[in-house]
């Protein structure tokens, strides 16, 4: 399925029904009098996350929604039918802002979550609501309320517990095929994948933590450049961020790829530099020269990281990388637990 992160849609609670204007003709009745029912009130529309959605794929052929008008008043003081509402899914990770203003209207982080987003119009007073001890035979209604018109921007942010990031061709796609059950499009070029996959990782006594692929970023990747601003607010929501290293025989210097992912991190947002981070090298199985791993390892070392030498060929480390990674996220989650 085609991966879609930014929408924009337009909103309608439906409009109030119109009191009516209605007098009593019944037998056994002489006087009569008013008896013009209420009009119904519009049908809402509201936003609501859930967890089966990954994309915002859905809104580029359906960008509308109405709600239900609600029906008109009737005779015999009878109210018209209220309209039905609306609720309209959204994965979780959305990010909802007013399409005219900009302004944040909700930012969907759990699911379940559920928010009016534009109400439906009050239905119209009939008739029989205007009578009054000097007034017996109003004359007068009122139509319904308009419902409310929004346009909305929606953003969508995967939530994941750790973030690979690292250049194109690191080995990312390999590493999250090899750990989960996610098959992201994996080839020997640059920019193979050209959206974010997620996949859950088993670990411990039945334990799991998801993992999110970001796709490849390079240098000036926070202006754009590569893919940078198409991915990197993918990055902001994750708990965790796996740095992977490619140590294979190339032309590439490990200190500088680590180097450059690191401030296009921190010139996106400061404050992804301040996640908790690992690194990886990977592709151990075409190294031939021990000393690109040892450079990138005294590197990190000085920096507080702990650097683990992989191979998603040959699975060499990859059972201990994911049992660390597994207990950073667990540990990360007791201590936000605990604030």
């Amino acid at each position: 399925m085609q991966f879609l992160d930014r929408a924009r849609i337009t909103v309608k609670g439906g409009d109030g029904g119109n009191g009516v204007m209605a007098f009593r003709r019944e037998k056994f009745v002489p006087r009569g009098g008013p008896s013009g029912g209420d009009g119904g009130r519009g049908g809402s529309i509201f936003l609501e996350s859930t967890d089966q959605l990954n994309s915002l794929l859905q809104f580029r052929f359906n960008p509308e929604f109405r709600a239900g008008r609600g029906a008109h008043g009737e005779g015999s003081n009878r109210t018209g039918r209220d309209g039905e509402d609306i609720t309209v899914l959204v994965p979780t990770g959305t990010l909802v802002r007013d399409g005219e203003t900009g302004e944040t209207v909700y930012d969907f982080s759990l699911a379940g979550e559920r928010v009016l987003i534009a109400e439906g119009g009050r239905g119209g007073r009939g008739n029989a609501r205007f009578a009054t001890s000097t007034n017996r035979a109003p004359r007068r209604h009122e139509d319904g309320q308009a419902g409310a018109v929004r346009m909305l921007d929606l953003e969508l942010k995967l939530i994941a517990d750790v973030g690979l990031v690292g250049f194109p061709n690191a080995g990312k796609s390999t590493l999250i095929s090899r750990i989960s059950a996610a098959r992201p499009k994996i080839a020997d070029y640059p920019f193979t994948t050209l959206e974010p996959h997620l996949g859950v990782v088993s670990f411990g006594e039945m334990e799991t933590f998801v993992v999110a692929d970001i796709p490849g970023l390079i240098e000036g990747a926070h202006k754009g450049t590569g893919l940078g601003l198409e991915f990197l607010r993918h990055v902001e929501r994750t708990k965790l961020l796996l740095h992977v290293v490619d140590v294979s025989s190339t032309e590439r210097d490990t200190v500088s790829d680590f180097v450059v992912i690191c401030r296009e991190l921190e010139l996106y947002k400061t404050d992804l530099s301040a996640k908790p981070q690992m690194v990886a090298a990977s592709k151990m199985d075409a190294l031939d020269d021990r000393e690109r791993v040892e450079r990138l390892r005294e590197f990190v070392a000085a920096r507080g990281l702990e650097l683990f030498e992989i191979s998603s060929v040959t699975g060499q480390g990859i059972d201990r990388l994911v049992n660390a990674l597994g207990s950073r996220v667990r540990e990360i989650q007791r201590v936000a637990a605990a604030s």
